[in-house]
């Protein structure tokens, strides 16, 4: 089985890699391609892969490549997550949005929305490179953002995809971590969208234990719940998706991105540190010295998320318990043995609503609780939202409407639209020079608008 990951140059792939050699026996796994448009630090990132299989045993090989059609042969499954602009497109993005007085973040608010008008088109073009190359292959798209760009794959009829977010499944592992389980014996049930997503429940053995977790103190230092005030998760009675402290505390997150570097600007200058280190370490000659480089800067990465919304000392992921795992890779992973025809999973994806959520379309993208088996991808049924919850939900879902429809169109005035929907920008005089200096700053990727 060839498993593709698209981007295999960036930071986080060897990562990946890392898990997928671990379950390389009960996937069927035998190749890895590393696919990348940067073909010098795909080389870097191939090499740490390389020597990753080869203290695996060897049995799976690992290729590199910078052209898609010649990684898509023979694939059964691609995982795309790319950064189009990269670092400094980010960078961009949050700095705009932030001299606006609007969140600078790539997945959520104008920044998110300035990434999806590149990742789109990005991602929609390498899908129809492996329909055509590859048709049976799965597609697992982890772009930013990652249910916004879902949505156009399934709007352009790209029906062997489905989003994939780790933290979809933050409330199964930290509570599975809490009550010393398996991931796999707490059933919760998930709602909403992509990283704007909430449990309600999470059973063991038939109870619900979620309130227990959640009426604990302990628990929710001990997890990212921690970035929220415990009233306000006490008061949704749900477990909340960590980046709804963006929307919970818009204010608190557009003070501390104007007054520090942005998460962009924080990793650029880790990766700065990182690349010449790993040129340096000559990886043919020393690849354990490189490995030990990689994983000490993986390390302070992690150590570094969301730093800014704690007033202690101590960094979320040092407490957490998602971030430190298999990540996305697990979610993948999990995604592709199920589908192999391995044991059932149940788990948070970003896929068609088919009525699973009431009040939301059939063909809306929706982050909900799936099952899967070699039969495919179900989504549970949920009903109706809480109103408190549904709000939220509805104003982002006709924002990422809008916004697919005017990446499809090209057209400005779509877009516009589409930010003043955004519960975090809202307002035509924030919204049209917002738009305008995206499409402006990122014009050799998002081409000619009208």
């Amino acid at each position: 089985m060839k498993l593709v990951v698209v981007g295999g140059g960036g930071l986080r792939a060897p990562l990946f890699v890392d898990q997928a050699l671990r379950r390389a026996a009960r996937t069927g796994l035998t190749e890895i391609c590393l696919m990348d448009v940067d073909a010098a630090q795909l080389e870097l990132i191939g090499a740490l892969a390389t020597e990753l299989a080869r203290r695996a045993g060897g049995a799976v090989e690992i290729s590199t490549t910078t052209d898609a059609e010649t990684a898509f042969a023979g694939a059964s499954y691609v995982v795309t997550t790319v950064r189009p602009g990269g670092i400094d497109g980010r960078i961009a993005d949050e700095r705009i949005a932030l001299s606006h007085g609007v969140l600078g973040q790539e997945t959520t608010g104008a920044a998110g929305f300035a990434m999806a008008l590149r990742s789109i088109p990005t991602i929609l073009a390498y899908a129809e490179t492996l329909r055509r190359v590859s048709p049976d292959a799965w597609l697992f798209n982890f772009t930013n953002p990652a249910g916004l760009v879902t949505q156009a794959l399934r709007d352009a009829g790209y029906t062997r995809s489905v989003g994939i977010c780790d933290s979809a499944n933050g409330a199964q592992s930290a509570i599975a971590k809490w009550l010393r389980l398996p991931e796999r014996a707490v059933r919760a049930e998930v709602f909403g969208l992509n990283h704007l997503s909430f449990t309600r429940r999470a059973e063991v053995a038939g109870r619900d234990v979620l309130p227990d977790a959640l009426a604990d103190d302990h628990f929710l230092a001990g997890t990212v719940q921690r970035v929220f005030a415990p009233h306000v998760v006490r008061r949704h009675g749900m477990w909340l998706n960590e980046y709804l402290y963006y929307y919970y505390y818009a204010d608190e997150a557009v003070a501390a991105g104007a007054a520090g570097p942005t998460r962009g600007e924080e990793i650029r200058a880790l990766n700065q540190k990182l690349l010449p280190r790993l040129r340096q370490a000559e990886l043919l000659a020393d690849p354990a010295q490189a490995l030990d480089i990689y994983f000490a800067y993986e390390r302070e990465r992690s150590a570094s998320y969301m730093q800014h919304t704690h007033d202690d000392a101590e960094p979320v992921a040092a407490k957490a318990d998602t971030h430190d795992g298999e990540g996305y890779a697990g979610v993948a992973l999990d995604l592709i043995e199920a589908l192999q025809g391995g044991t059932p999973i149940r788990t948070g994806l970003n896929v068609p609503n088919a009525g699973a959520i009431a009040g939301l379309r059939d063909s809306d993208v929706v982050e909900v609780s799936c099952v899967v088996d070699h039969h495919g991808i179900r989504p549970q049924p949920i009903g109706a939202m809480p109103d408190a919850q549904a709000y939220l939900v509805n104003s982002v879902k006709h924002y990422e409407r809008l916004t697919v429809e005017a990446v499809a169109e090209r057209s400005r005035a779509l877009a516009v639209e589409a930010l003043v929907a955004h519960p975090l920008v809202l307002s035509y005089s924030r919204a049209e020079p917002l738009v305008d200096k995206f499409l402006a700053a990122h014009a050799g990727h998002v081409g000619k608008w009208s």
